[in-house]
């Protein structure tokens, strides 16, 4: 059975902004190895538009940007939305029935799932289908913005704490 992994950059007053700050370069190789080890993504539609990006070369990109392409585009995708029509390569689109789809993944799949955007994941949250939440903490405040956490969420217990570089930390936590 597979868990289900909702993790993000996070600043310190608990915003989620990819434009407001990026990883460095040991962070970015981790997050390249985590998608390249992961069973499968589900994205949420805005993050899943976000992370398109992937799916095309850019020239200037560098060899780490050129991994984490090759790793996004050999993850099967799973993408929730009711608005969109259809998604791209190696993506399968979610409309309806995302307790029944999303527990039949974790039943059917072995090891990590990762969960892209909080929206999604506060409905996932909410069916009770989240097993771990991986905060990365950067030494940013922005005051503003979306928050990791969408609505309040069920106590949480933290199972681990590992330094990722050496300005950013990572929070583990699980349901309580």
């Amino acid at each position: 059975m597979a868990k289900l992994v909702f993790g993000k950059n996070v600043s310190l007053d608990g915003y989620i902004d990819h434009q407001a700050f990026a990883p460095g370069p040991v962070l970015f190789r981790h997050f390249i190895e985590s998608v390249r080890g992961a069973a499968a993504i589900v994205y949420g539609r805005r993050m899943y538009e976000i992370m398109r990006y992937w799916d095309e070369d850019h020239a200037e990109w560098d060899a780490a940007a050129r991994d984490f392409a090759a790793a996004w585009r050999g993850r099967q995708k799973w993408v929730v939305s009711r608005s969109l029509k259809s998604v791209g390569p190696n993506a399968t689109l979610v409309g309806e029935g995302l307790e029944t789809v999303i527990g039949g993944l974790k039943d059917r799949l072995a090891g990590e799932i990762g969960i892209g955007g909080s929206e999604l994941a506060r409905s996932l949250t909410d069916l009770g289908l989240i097993d771990e939440y991986q905060l990365y903490f950067h030494p940013v405040v922005l005051g503003h913005g979306t928050p990791f956490f969408a609505a309040p969420r069920p106590r949480l217990r933290l199972v681990a704490s590992d330094r990722m570089d050496e300005d950013v930390i990572r929070l583990t936590y699980v349901p309580a």
